[in-house]
């Protein structure tokens, strides 16, 4: 049963990060020929500009965090400690975060929060799936941590310390270069912005 449940949780991480991977690569495609109704040289823009790289080190970091909980544990036991003690899908919580924080780099409000939608959404699909196959494998004690902790939105008042238990370093590495794709958002919005000043870039919609 463990290494079924091992190779099963390792296809949801997959599916996880192909997820993550596929939503950047469309939102940036699909941005190419976007702008905000904000000029990008006003300082409503650029501020937006700069709360979005707030949000993109903040998932990386909470990502990171919920990594130094959750890495090496989750095959044998339910992790409560933690970012896990107040949701119980930090990961997801921190990437749609940083997703939000790629779209801000359109210098729009509509693109931290389309950005931050798609990104949840995709990301619940994921999570359905992966609840009903924890449920099966981890038993009582997973369907007790269902019950007192949200799938999603942090609830701050459970917050407990726990402890990081057996820490392998390895997946803290894999989480931060996977967390890393968000950074590139930072120099190629500067690029597209720049192109469609130019007009080498057409822009075919505006968002405010």
């Amino acid at each position: 049963m463990d290494t079924e449940y091992k190779h099963g949780l390792g296809n949801y991480q997959q599916m996880r990060r192909l997820v993550l991977a596929v939503l950047v690569v469309v939102l940036f495609l699909a941005l190419l020929f976007g702008q905000s109704t904000f000029p990008p040289d006003t300082p409503v823009h650029e501020s937006i500009e700069m709360f979005g790289v707030l949000l993109i080190f903040l998932g990386i970091v909470g990502r990171l965090w919920a990594t130094l909980y959750i890495g090496g544990r989750k095959s044998s036991e339910v992790v409560t400690g933690g970012p896990y003690s107040i949701t119980r899908n930090p990961l997801y919580v921190f990437s749609t975060a940083a997703a939000a924080g790629v779209g801000a780099q359109i210098g729009s409000f509509s693109g931290i929060i389309l950005f931050a939608v798609l990104c949840a959404g995709a990301f619940h699909i994921v999570i359905l799936r992966e609840e009903k196959f924890l449920k099966e494998a981890l038993g009582a004690p997973y369907a007790d941590y269902l019950a007192r902790v949200p799938r999603f939105f942090p609830k701050l008042s459970l917050y407990q310390e726990g402890d990081t238990g057996s820490f392998k370093p390895r997946l803290l590495l894999t989480t931060l270069l996977d967390g890393l794709v968000f950074l590139i958002a930072l120099p190629a919005f500067e690029l597209i912005d720049g192109a469609q000043l130019s007009g080498v870039l057409p822009v075919w919609f505006r968002l405010p």
